[in-house]
């Protein structure tokens, strides 16, 4: 249980968020003001604030903030000694909000694993998994990704000798499948459509093997200018930016092997990470998200050449903005035909499709499709 000065620095915290500031955001402010507090605390103080928005419902708002947040640890340090301290029914009414059960299944053990604290996956350098994972020690592989590592220490790997020379990205490992499943080869054409500040596109060059190019667009001019520097300290340079807003005016005439549209969406399936955004998205931003991802799609697919891939994902689970935009993009597009994924298991009912779940993974939820154009 935290002490006196952590619940308080946690208070302080909440209160700006209910001035309408997100967690994430508002910790990071709080922390630019505060900037005494040392590495450990700032985790613990990071910890109470989001278990407090895991148990959020379980909680009287009557209470003074600092009670509220004592209890809501109190909860997750039982929850943790005995997830089935608490019955999967009351998680499926309490853990989230009711408009998800229209939106998605629920199962049991994903509702558990929404109440866990989250993993920490690093992508090493193609190859150089191993290697890293010595150096770091408190690391562990998964079968899943070639070059992913759960993260289990507690240093600063920001300030760490192997991140500053680029041995390694912070990336989930949902995030990591994506970058398997387009599977680029060296030499090819690639544009990240919705780059941001470049996790996939950094993947996407490392596949490639400097090799190639990926074209890296988005509209948001700070997320271009990061991941110009993550792709210089990661010595990576097949790569060009531009800007894009996702509307028919396109950044460029060319035609690619491959695209990946990874496009904005609700994020349901960061919610073990951001439990926050569990009481403030809305089925309202999900039907609204759905439309511009359906846009998105319809205006980049005449951008691929014949053979070339189209590969949609979106860290939501939700069926509006996966399935439902899947099969209105399949239907308007009768030139491409769905595409097997090298990641689905071998007995899917459609290849071309999988639900990547956080409960199956440890790491975010995750919806990825794939289409071909036909010859």
């Amino acid at each position: 249980m935290p002490d006196q000065a952590i619940l308080n620095h946690a208070a302080q915290i909440l209160a700006a968020i209910a001035a309408d500031q997100r967690a994430d955001t508002a910790l990071r402010f709080y922390f630019e003001g505060h900037r005494y507090l040392q590495p450990p605390a700032k985790r613990l103080i990071s910890h109470t604030v989001f278990v407090y928005f895991r148990w959020f419902s379980w909680l009287n708002p009557k209470d003074a903030p600092q009670k509220r947040l004592e209890h809501a640890m109190a909860m997750h340090e039982r929850f943790l000694a005995d997830p089935k301290s608490v019955k999967a029914e009351t998680l499926a009414v309490r853990a989230v909000p009711a408009w998800l059960a229209a939106e998605m299944d629920l199962p049991h053990d994903y509702l558990r694993q929404l109440q866990r604290d989250p993993a920490l996956w690093l992508r090493a350098r193609p190859g150089q998994r191993d290697t890293l994972a010595k150096s770091l020690f408190a690391c562990e592989p998964s079968d899943r990704a070639p070059d992913a590592l759960r993260f289990t220490g507690v240093q600063d790997l920001f300030k760490t000798e192997q991140f500053k020379t680029g041995e390694f990205e912070i990336q989930d490992l949902a995030s990591q499948l994506v970058g398997v499943a387009a599977a680029p080869v060296p030499g090819e054409n690639w544009w990240d459509a919705c780059a941001g500040e470049g996790g996939k596109t950094l993947h996407l060059c490392d596949l490639m093997k400097n090799k190639g190019v990926v074209w890296a667009t988005d509209r948001n001019e700070r997320r271009i200018d990061t991941l110009k520097r993550r792709a210089a300290r990661a010595k990576l340079f097949n790569y060009r930016t531009d800007f894009w807003d996702g509307g028919s005016r396109l950044p460029t005439k060319a035609k690619f092997d491959g695209i990946l549209l990874d496009a904005p969406c609700s994020g349901v399936g960061t919610w073990q990470r951001n439990p926050h955004a569990r009481w403030t998205t809305t089925p309202e931003d999900v039907r609204e998200l759905s439309v511009t991802q359906l846009a998105l799609l319809n205006n980049l697919a005449g951008s691929l050449k014949p053979g070339g891939r189209l590969i949609y994902s979106v860290c939501t689970l939700t069926r509006s903005e996966t399935t439902a935009v899947a099969d209105a993009f399949a239907a308007a597009h009768p030139e491409l035909e769905p595409l097997a994924l090298a990641i689905s298991p071998a007995d899917a009912a459609d290849p071309s499709r999988i639900f990547l779940w956080p409960h199956e993974l440890n790491a975010n939820g995750m919806f990825i499709a794939a289409w071909k154009k036909k010859k």
